[in-house]
């Protein structure tokens, strides 16, 4: 995997945080690469018949956005974040916290590899907040 730039970098974190926000699946979907990786827990939620919390290429990944952007949001998704990034040329790390000026939100941590200015494989851990909020969507789901 090659080194991504400075500004490589920044794009993916200010874009992808944007872009979600205004709710842009096309803008979302540009910045990861043709055959990215997304692993997430939110998947198993999303689609109850899947046995894998990973989706493999854009093919996957879009229609997981869609109706993650589609539904209404939640009054624990603020997607608050404190302005601090880590990385290091190859990845990418920032967290959604769990405390806010604003009360709690689900608490997560976006891991993104970088290769080429856009996103080839993005992992995404949840904190106890997180957890709780899916784990209710997981027992409705299965009932």
């Amino acid at each position: 995997m090659t080194e991504a730039t400075q500004a490589e970098i920044r794009h993916i974190y200010e874009q992808w945080h944007e872009t979600v926000v205004r709710r842009d699946l096309a803008g979302l979907i540009a910045l990861y690469d043709d055959s990215a990786i997304l692993e997430s827990p939110l998947i198993l939620a999303t689609w109850r018949d899947r046995q894998s919390g990973i989706l493999r290429g854009k093919a996957e990944i879009t229609p997981f956005f869609e109706a993650g952007l589609r539904a209404p949001p939640s009054d624990l998704g603020r997607w608050y974040r404190t302005g601090t990034f880590f990385a290091n040329g190859k990845q990418l790390t920032w967290e959604y916290p769990r405390h806010t000026p604003d009360g709690d939100q689900v608490d997560l941590i976006e891991m993104m590899d970088i290769a080429g200015g856009l996103i080839v494989h993005h992992r995404v851990y949840w904190g106890w907040v997180g957890f709780r909020s899916l784990a209710a969507t997981l027992a409705t789901k299965q009932s």
